[in-house]
């Protein structure tokens, strides 16, 4: 960041002086300063914020990334900042006291208040989200608990996630009805191509069409509302995955119109490993069957029913709360404005390079933090190996359908030197 750009930080933050930013630098208390920080970011747009590397260095500082390597797969599974893993040490240090009394009389006390917090942030009803360990046990509760009958269509496309893919694929095997794959050519930035696709594939005979909110292979988000707009003027229901949406760019689950969603709340969120959510709108929920069964009435109309996993690690969904607590602490705008900013940080100073080829918009409407690129006459794994053995970054190759390239995913904690090493390696690589 130029001395421009950081004079003009503290110019616009007001309350604090250069003085006394400069000498907070140097106080351990790095929490201490992300505070001052955040106080004095109030009034600076979300957009103009994106940019300013002094803010996100407290940011970054909450979290306890290795600095031997540079982690660019967060699409994967990101790391969870300090406060998070803290809470989850100590929730199970305190289980280990007397699991049964603690976990089941104590910890378990806590979900009704997280639920209620995990509904504020989805913008919906209490009554309609369940917390449990990921996307994939969300949406497979609703793939496996809707009665589908043969003969059934289900619209789905070949760019969804595998665990999706397959979960139809056995009910298919199983119980008769039928796959309808789409196939879509990524990216594009044409909503009505991308919503005809699907529109293109419904019948008198579809009774649920699956839309990913935002492919994970190369970030490409879907318009979802559109999509579901159509299916519901078709009497057709909405399952919407969510892995890679939730708490990653602004939006709230009812604005998309979908009957089901599901996410994992240890990407975006930043949540413990191994915690997730779904929501079932509340008109829904009498109509599904539970993955795990329940002691009564399987079709009752209680959210809770999709939470009998039996005994659980209650220490790491008690700690989704402090996950919580951090988002709301950045804000969902600014979030999503600096991992914006990242991803085409990077991609635009690449896409000029000879044999590159930019496989993610970078249009705000059609992505955000997920980019991913692929090199003519080069294999995805090939610069994958080279942006690790030569520069120690971790990235991810993807060859999945007619998706071919390298997925690179920044994250609130990358810093702009982070990324020059990344522009540096793709740009040797492209040229060698």
């Amino acid at each position: 960041m130029g001395k421009n750009n950081r004079r003009n930080f503290l110019q616009r933050a007001g309350a604090l002086t250069a003085t006394a930013f400069f000498s907070s630098l140097a106080k351990p208390a790095w929490a201490k300063n992300l505070d001052a920080a955040l106080r004095d970011a109030e009034g600076i747009k979300a957009d103009d914020l994106a940019t300013e590397e002094d803010f996100w260095y407290y940011i970054q500082q909450s979290f306890t990334v290795s600095p031997e390597i540079i982690n660019l797969n967060n699409g994967g599974v990101s790391p969870a900042p300090k406060t998070v893993q803290d809470a989850v040490k100590r929730y199970y240090d305190f289980s280990n006291e007397a699991p049964s009394y603690y976990m089941w009389r104590i910890l378990d006390q806590g979900r009704e208040p997280l639920r209620r917090n995990m509904a504020k942030l989805a913008g919906c009803n209490t009554e309609e989200i369940a917390i449990n360990r990921n996307s994939s046990e969300g949406l497979e509760t609703v793939i496996f608990g809707w009665p589908l009958k043969a003969g059934d269509e289900v619209v789905a496309a070949k760019q969804d996630y595998p665990n999706m893919i397959n979960a139809y694929k056995q009910r298919e095997l199983r119980d008769g009805i039928k796959m309808v794959w789409i196939n879509l050519e990524l990216p594009s930035e044409d909503e009505n191509y991308l919503v005809q696709q699907y529109v293109k594939a419904f019948t008198s005979k579809t009774k649920i069409v699956h839309i990913t909110h935002i492919i994970n292979w190369n970030g490409q988000i879907l318009p979802v509302k559109k999509i579901a707009e159509e299916a519901h003027r078709r009497g057709i229901e909405v399952i919407v995955d969510g892995a890679h949406s939730f708490a990653h760019f602004d939006f709230k689950v009812p604005d998309l119109d979908a009957d089901y969603f599901a996410s994992s709340l240890h990407k975006w969120l930043y949540a413990p490993i191994g915690s997730g959510m779904l929501y079932v709108k509340k008109d829904k929920i009498k109509n599904i069957y539970p993955l795990f069964a329940t002691s009564d009435n399987p079709l009752k109309e209680d959210i809770r029913k999709f939470e009998n996993l039996g005994t659980r690690p209650f220490f790491i969904e008690q700690a989704i709360g402090k996950a919580l607590e951090f988002h709301e602490m950045i804000g969902s705008e600014r979030k999503e404005k600096r991992l914006h900013y990242l991803k085409n940080y990077w991609m635009e100073k690449v896409k000029n390079i000879p044999k590159v080829k930019l496989n993610t918009s970078l249009d705000p409407k059609w992505g955000c933090a997920i980019g991913n690129i692929g090199i003519e006459g080069k294999k995805p794994g090939e610069l994958d190996s080279f942006l690790f053995d030569k520069y120690k970054i971790h990235t991810v190759g993807i060859v999945w359908e007619n998706i071919s390239g390298v997925r690179i995913t920044p994250n609130v904690y990358t810093t702009i030197s982070n990324l020059d090493v990344l522009v540096e390696g793709i740009t040797a690589f492209a040229k060698s």
